[in-house]
């Protein structure tokens, strides 16, 4: 809609360029990105709004712009996206959906929506390693970076951040300073051994109950 609409996306570019002065706290991420020449375009855009401020004598600063991993299809062009780019958030909820094409609000399949699907961590460590090699960050965001024991998954896989509701955020905490980043590895090579989801949930529930964090992941708690 963004680049159907350029006008329209110029004015709220430059709104944002121009609230930050004196802040520079300004970071820009472009959601729904599936090709190299989406991206292209808005940061066409995105410069040409910069430099009209700068003509017009406001001392605006240029922010890192990222985008959000969320389609599969960006998933497999992240070395080229990485060029272009300051930093990667993996949009969980989005990109599980449409790797296992069940849409999780239809409670006839949603029971087939799984965070610990093999295949999502799977392209949740392509998108990590190829970012990494550029230097790029990488946040992680959804359901799934609220969830305790795909939390230690993730800090296993090498995310950099996670963002999560309030509401989850104590409990993930928990887990975090509950493991160091090498036992977080040493259990996701476990959990390469897996082929059924379920099991790899039942794995990381064990071990958090291990650690006496079992409440973290009971029903009710």
């Amino acid at each position: 809609i963004s680049l159907d609409h350029p006008d329209i996306f110029l004015t709220q570019v430059r709104a944002m360029l121009r609230a930050s002065v004196g802040l520079d706290n300004l970071t820009i991420m472009l959601p729904m990105v599936s090709t190299v020449r989406e991206l292209d375009l808005a940061m066409v855009l995105i410069n040409q709004a910069f430099a009209e401020l700068l003509e017009e004598g406001e001392a605006v600063v240029r922010p890192p712009i990222g985008i959000m991993i969320e389609v599969p299809s960006a998933v497999y062009q992240i070395d080229a996206l990485a060029r272009r780019v300051d930093f990667f958030s993996i949009g969980t909820n989005d990109l599980t959906q449409y790797l296992l094409a069940v849409d999780r609000n239809n409670s006839r399949v949603a029971s087939l929506y799984q965070t610990l699907h093999p295949a999502v961590l799977r392209a949740i460590r392509q998108v990590v390693e190829e970012a990494h090699k550029l230097g790029k960050p990488v946040s992680v965001c959804g359901e799934m970076a609220g969830d305790p024991a795909a939390a230690l998954a993730l800090l296993g896989l090498g995310a950099n951040s996670l963002s999560m509701s309030v509401s989850n955020l104590a409990r993930v905490k928990w887990v975090i300073r509950s493991f160091t980043s090498g036992e977080a590895q040493e259990l996701l090579t476990e959990a390469w051994s897996m082929e059924d989801p379920r099991e790899i949930r039942e794995m990381y529930n064990r071990v958090l109950e291990q650690r006496g964090l079992g409440g973290l992941v009971r029903a009710g708690n």
